[in-house]
């Protein structure tokens, strides 16, 4: 490992502990001496990063960071890739456009041999089944979720019977061919999914819903005993 992708990856697990962590421990998670994460803790400190503590006591580092232009190994060059070539491809259209514009920015930061690298991944993203058009903007129901702020719906079964609907939306789900919105439904009393193309309107209200959006997704990972792991 080169000692550009051991403090990436230093900062990685500082980023992983919100509390302040020994010296020790994460020496031994990065695999190093002691005396060497003390080096690369200066390094990264001479460099910019925000990282409060000392031997003896621990360290944490304050939110809010932003990476300086650290070399990528060639894994997560094509991972960076593949996931915005998927998202261009399966996504929205600001999705889109948000997933080039992130790729150019992490382009222009890297050093030319690694920017020569991405502009030239062999990984590609093969053609799928048409998605189903929308008839709402999946941008409206992103910043619903973002801002825990209640959605009234129009709704369109499988069999197409409608009704409306008022729904706590803390989560998208894509798939290769349908989206689909995961919230509480305040008709149901219950967790719903809503595909995204049989939503016929879509309102936010100005009423926020009464939960973190974070316990919600927790409480239906629960109910569907899915892990934090899984996809």
């Amino acid at each position: 490992m080169s000692r550009s992708e051991r403090l990436l990856d230093l900062l990685q697990v500082l980023r992983r502990h919100r509390r302040p962590v020994s010296g020790v421990v994460l020496a031994d998670e990065i695999g190093v001496s002691i005396r060497t994460l003390y080096r690369d803790i200066a390094s990264l400190q001479a460099q910019g990063a925000a990282i409060d503590g000392e031997p003896g006591v621990g360290y944490v580092l304050k939110p809010g960071f932003l990476l300086p232009p650290l070399m990528f190994p060639p894994e997560e060059i094509e991972a960076l890739v593949l996931g915005s070539r998927w998202v261009a491809d399966r996504a929205d259209g600001h999705l889109r456009d948000a997933a080039r514009n992130a790729l150019a920015r992490i382009a222009a930061v890297l050093p030319p041999e690694l920017r020569d690298e991405l502009d030239a991944s062999a990984l590609l993203v093969g053609p799928g089944v048409s998605i189903p058009v929308d008839s709402v903007d999946p941008a409206l129901l992103r910043k619903a979720i973002r801002t825990e702020h209640k959605l009234s719906l129009s709704y369109r079964d499988g069999a197409g019977v409608g009704s409306e609907r008022v729904v706590w939306p803390f989560a998208l789900a894509f798939f290769d061919q349908v989206r689909v919105l995961l919230g509480w439904c305040e008709l149901r009393q219950d967790f719903r999914s809503f595909r995204t193309d049989r939503i016929a309107h879509a309102e936010a209200l100005d009423a926020r819903y009464p939960k973190r959006r974070q316990t919600l997704l927790k409480q239906w990972r629960e109910i569907q005993g899915i892990s934090h792991g899984d996809k």
